[in-house]
């Protein structure tokens, strides 16, 4: 007796189209090229999240230096001070103290140009 696999190849087809839902036209009704859409989706998926880490931290770079222009010194002049006194604070939370806490990152600033 020979078996099809027939459900399977059913559920199969099935996962497919419904990561495919909302798609434009055929990309979401035929399987075949909703096969093809899903895997490029994915793609792009992958790539996108690569993608926003690198703009997260050119947007932290640019809240800082922002922040630090206000204070009278620029970026790599303030993330060499910080290093040099052994302060370490990522570009995040530093991003995040410039913009909520001036005052704190006025300190820190305050601090840095100390020597």
């Amino acid at each position: 007796m020979r078996i099809k696999n027939g459900t399977h190849a059913l559920k199969k087809r099935n996962a497919i189209l419904k990561k495919a839902k909302g798609y434009f036209g055929a990309k979401s009704k035929q399987f075949k090229i909703a096969k093809q859409q899903v895997m490029k989706s994915g793609n792009y998926a992958y790539v996108g999240r690569k993608l926003e880490k690198r703009n997260m931290r050119s947007l932290w770079i640019a809240r800082i230096n922002a922040a630090c222009r206000l204070n009278d010194i620029n970026y790599s002049n303030f993330m060499h001070g910080l290093k040099a006194k052994n302060i370490d604070l990522n570009r995040k939370v530093l991003a995040d103290i410039a913009a909520n806490d001036p005052q704190a990152f006025a300190e820190l600033v305050k601090n840095v140009k100390s020597k």
